[in-house]
């Protein structure tokens, strides 16, 4: 693997030197300058070559070229991601990290939904809700961010579902696929004076590779914002997502090979997947108001007030789980800005965050996929809120320095209701804790731009680990906390055509919170020690023929994304096993993806993508491994105007060309040895979409 990280670095290097020899340096063509790309997270839109962060955006011409079926392959695309999809709908997602607090769901990053959290009070991410056909914009910033944005250690994710720079359109879609995938959208924006509505609506439906893996979605989603003033807006948003799916369950190394289809069996003492109904249905009700208020030429102030409501189920092999979980949240801060002066301009941001989720959390026996016998129901109320404080300097506007903090809080109640009846809760506070982060990056050039942070993680113990599958409320988890060192540097070229971005960290995580089972396949968390986590990413684009309306090859872009982890554990034992050193579970050593795509005559395009993943640690003893895979995957795109209004695009595809048998997601610490999902072999989709 060290040669083919050596190899790519060498091509870059002596691609990146070729170009200087040979091409003159030209002068600007503002007619042909790329849009540069911008960054919002940070509480202000900037150019994101300045930024003093790790930060990847995904924007509409790079979701476009992803399958919109699943954020999966889009996630992966950027370095120090690891998404995976066990089982169509069935999401988990690291930045820089592990996925061992995850046996399913996302823990441990914090995601907002056009400006609002996703995230609730107890940690947890219906990520799985949405449809990413309907996001038009990702910001993903790496590494333990909680000065702005609370408790998390591993990063931040920014979704947003608008393009301000689009004015009215309709656009409709509809594609389809092996293995009866069919997924159909509408999207909508109108813009009327100061006013602007959109609607976007979606139904996908995916009959699945494996037995017992069917799943569907239905998602709607609405916003309306009135701009009352020349620099201020109030924005209503609201969503509707309903989500079944089916879960095949893990199968042992011998069971993939026999039969990679089969749903997890029964055994002499357990039932299977499809004797037990296994699945989750999700409903979620999710709706906001921010206000967007500029109070003077100098102060503005960002209010938003949101809310929403879960209802969840999940028979699963042991029991039946349901769960009504209810959030209400708000966050505001405001921004001073300077009298901005020839060499020194800054802004300075003070706001807070407050959440309150309640959840009453009920398990049954299961009979065959429905309720049995009451096994427990507890109430769990979690609260977190926290303070922060940004100050950001540009001097000799080429030194960008930015320093800041936050204070959080965190707690939670709980009582029983069912088996003892309690009538009062019992409190578990934690103790507030400083989130600083200090970062810099200086313009060495014009077009070279160095970067480096030191930052504070602490995450919380999220609901779920609190309140295990085991039923057993556990108070003694403890939240883990870190520092994360980093540096890095950014080079483009006169119009960014060409962006090349690499940074190298090391992430000390202390009280890891780590996933154990019981014999019975009840699971429980413990604080194990720590982790050890230095990585190396590294990110680069470049369009190698830009764009334009002649010859046969009219655009030619290439595209790398390598990550590097060399993540251990510390100190770590359990159940008087000693795992200190070994390899973190479940992250790969090396992941490289690259892409290409080639603009051709007639509005054609190709588009081709490799995905190398090295062999990945399934369990903490670090006995058993899955085996590295090459994913490659193929898209063919035509697009006409059927009048000068309406655009017409057909497309044509497939993944997994190489018929790998992999899983795109494993069951780690399985009992049983049942560790893999078998992912499709394969597979094909076409579609088309219409804009007007």
């Amino acid at each position: 693997m060290k040669k083919h990280v050596q190899a790519i670095l060498f091509f870059l290097a002596a691609h990146l030197t070729l170009s200087a020899q040979t091409v003159k340096s030209p002068e600007p063509d503002t007619t042909r300058r790329l849009a540069p790309v911008t960054v919002h997270g940070y509480l202000s839109q900037r150019p994101a070559i300045i930024i003093p962060a790790s930060v990847s955006v995904l924007g509409t011409p790079q979701l476009r070229l992803q399958p919109d079926n699943s954020f999966v392959t889009a996630l992966n695309t950027l370095p120090g991601l690891r998404a995976e999809e066990r089982s169509p709908g069935s999401y988990r997602l690291s930045i820089r990290g592990s996925l061992l607090r995850s046996p399913f769901g996302i823990r441990d990053v914090k995601i907002y939904f056009d400006d609002i959290p996703l995230t609730d009070a107890g940690g947890n991410t219906y990520l799985n809700a949405i449809d990413i056909a309907n996001i038009r914009h990702i910001e993903i910033l790496k590494g333990p961010d909680g000065s702005l944005f609370g408790a998390n250690s591993g990063g931040v994710v920014l979704l947003n579902t608008v393009n301000r720079a689009d004015s009215s359109f309709l656009n409709a879609g509809m594609n389809g696929g092996s293995y009866g995938l069919f997924h159909q959208k509408v999207s909508l924006q109108k813009v009327a004076g100061n006013n602007r509505f959109s609607f976007n609506q979606s139904y996908q439906n995916y009959d699945g590779y494996r037995q017992n893996s069917r799943m569907h979605r239905l998602y709607l989603q609405a916003s309306d914002t009135y701009r009352y003033a020349s620099n201020s807006e109030l924005k209503a948003t609201a969503l509707y997502a309903d989500l079944d799916y089916q879960t095949p369950g893990g199968l042992t190394y011998n069971q993939m090979m026999a039969d990679p289809r089969s749903a997890r069996l029964p055994t002499a003492t357990l039932p299977g997947a499809v004797d037990q109904h296994i699945g989750i249905n999700t409903k979620l009700l999710w709706g906001g108001l921010v206000n967007d208020a500029a109070l003077s030429n100098r102060i503005r102030n960002v209010l938003a007030v949101y809310g929403n409501h879960v209802d969840f189920a999940n028979p699963f092999i042991t029991n039946y789980e349901q769960r009504a979980e209810n959030t209400l949240g708000v966050r505001s801060y405001f921004t001073l800005s300077a009298i901005a002066k020839e060499n020194f301009d800054w802004k300075l941001n003070l706001g807070l965050e407050w959440q309150q989720t309640n959840s009453q959390i009920s398990n049954y026996d299961n009979n065959g996929g429905e309720k049995g016998a009451v096994q427990k129901i507890d109430k769990i109320n979690t609260g977190q809120h926290f303070f922060f404080a940004r100050y950001a300097a540009d001097i000799f506007k080429r030194l960008h320095a930015e320093a800041t903090a936050s204070i959080n809080y965190y707690g939670y109640k709980f009582r029983n209701l069912q088996p003892l009846n309690e009538t009062d809760f019992t409190n578990r506070n934690f103790n507030a804790v400083l989130m600083p982060r200090i970062a810099l990056s200086y313009e060495l050039t014009n077009n070279f731009i160095w970067r480096a942070s030191v930052s504070r993680g602490y995450s919380t113990p999220t609901t779920a680990e609190v309140r295990p599958t085991d039923n057993i409320i556990n108070t003694a988890l403890q939240a883990q906390t870190g520092w994360n060192y980093e540096t890095g540097f950014r080079l483009r070229n006169f119009d960014e055509s060409m962006i090349l971005d690499a940074s190298v960290f090391y992430y000390k995580l202390h009280n890891a919170i780590v996933r154990q089972l019981n014999p019975n396949e009840t699971e429980y968390y413990i604080n194990a020690g720590g982790t050890n986590q230095p990585g190396f990413e590294l990110a680069f684009t470049d369009w190698l023929i830009r764009k334009g309306n002649s010859g046969f090859l009219r655009g030619l872009q290439v595209n790398t994304a390598v990550t590097i982890s060399r993540f251990t554990f510390g100190n770590y034992q359990a159940a008087g096993n000693n795992y200190s050193g070994n390899r973190l579970t479940g992250v790969p050593r090396e992941a490289i993806v690259s892409s290409v795509q080639a603009l051709l005559p007639y509005q054609l395009a190709a588009f081709v993508q490799h995905n190398y993943t090295s062999g990945i640690p399934l369990n903490d003893a670090n006995s058993v491994y899955a085996q590295k895979y090459h994913l490659l995957q193929a898209r063919v795109s035509w697009q006409t105007r059927l009048s000068p209004t309406i655009g017409l695009e057909l497309y044509t595809g497939a993944d997994n060309l190489l018929n790998q048998r992999y899983s795109l997601g494993n069951d780690l610490n399985a009992v049983g040895n049942r560790y893999f999902n078998p992912a499709p072999p394969r597979n094909y989709f076409f579609g088309a979409s219409l804009r007007i």
